[in-house]
């Protein structure tokens, strides 16, 4: 059974900064694609920052956090990361680690059978 828990998420303002964590149980890093997604309000759901475990293969951003968001992982905390610098309110979502059996690179999240509970993300 997969389990992805997120943690990290809260309020600040413009300019900041804030670190999200994903705690995965049950999943095997390296299988396939690991990552996070966001849902503003009225929004459809888009990928933020994506793992692909082929080799050679770089993380995947979405144009609008490129630069400032960075996406990092400790396996052996079984953790991703996602570092959130120069936040905007634009950036304010829900934010959602996910994490697929399917081969990557993948950005759409119907592609991803694996989520967590989501974490608030917001910039004022």
């Amino acid at each position: 059974h997969v389990q992805l828990v997120e943690s990290g998420g809260g309020s600040v303002q413009a300019g900041g900064s804030l670190r999200l964590s994903c705690t995965a149980s049950g999943y095997t890093y390296g299988q396939a694609c690991m990552g996070w997604f966001r849902q503003g309000p009225s929004q459809e759901r888009e990928a933020v920052a994506i793992f692909s475990y082929i080799r050679g293969s770089p993380p995947i951003y979405a144009d609008s956090v490129k630069g400032r968001f960075t996406i990092s992982q400790d396996n052996a905390k079984n953790t991703v990361y996602l570092q959130m610098n120069s936040l905007k309110t634009e950036d304010t979502a829900m934010y959602y680690c996910a994490a697929s059996d399917l081969s990557g690179p993948l950005i759409v999240p119907g592609d991803f059978g694996y989520w967590g509970q989501g974490t608030q993300v917001t910039v004022s």
